[in-house]
């Protein structure tokens, strides 16, 4: 059986990350092997948040990032270059096993031009959900720590929230890693 943006014999496999997984930080906390490969464009499809089949988890406390089919709609992201021994970690940062996502292939296209094969990750029956507030920053950090276009930034700090204020286990996972690279890049200047 083929896995989505997986070939045989591939040592390294391309990912799409549109949500949370846009901030370097974020991704790396589960899959280190990742590595920028390119920001993209994915075209007719349009981003927006829910719960699989309506079942809420406590990661966000909120609605999670997903993308649905939508002609003359555009979702910018990330290309993020994986070994193949990560696929099982960022399947269960994703919830396949769940059923929350599934993993599909996708095309997107790089602002050079190129056309890049990526596995990417659908939610499963989405009921439609307002994201978090630390959801939503952590996607507009990772678009803006990524230079993705300065309307799509626009688009997504206007996204509405549920106005959740309480912890978030993960938020904390995110800003000490946040703050070690900010002290490692102080540290090399």
């Amino acid at each position: 059986m083929a896995v989505a943006g997986v070939r045989p014999g591939d040592s390294c496999f391309l990912y799409f990350a549109y949500g949370s997984n846009l901030l370097r930080e974020r991704v790396l906390l589960n899959n280190a092997t990742a590595t920028f490969c390119s920001t993209a464009l994915l075209q007719d499809f349009k981003l927006a948040f829910g719960n699989a089949e309506g079942r809420t988890t406590s990661r966000w406390h909120g609605g999670s990032a997903t993308i649905i089919p939508s002609p003359g709609d555009k979702v910018w992201g990330v290309v993020w270059q994986m070994n193949k021994d990560s696929l099982s970690t960022l399947d269960e940062q994703e919830g396949v096993a769940y059923g929350f996502y599934v993993p599909i292939e996708i095309i997107v296209h790089t602002e050079k031009g190129n056309e890049l094969i990526c596995r990417c990750y659908e939610m499963k029956d989405p009921v439609f959900a307002l994201p978090s507030p630390q959801y939503k920053w952590v996607i507009c950090m990772g678009a803006k720590q990524n230079s993705l276009p300065a309307e799509y930034q626009k688009k997504l700090e206007a996204i509405e929230t549920n106005n959740y204020t309480g912890p978030l286990p993960v938020m904390e996972e995110i800003e000490a890693a946040m703050r070690r690279t900010k002290k490692i890049t102080n540290e090399n200047c």
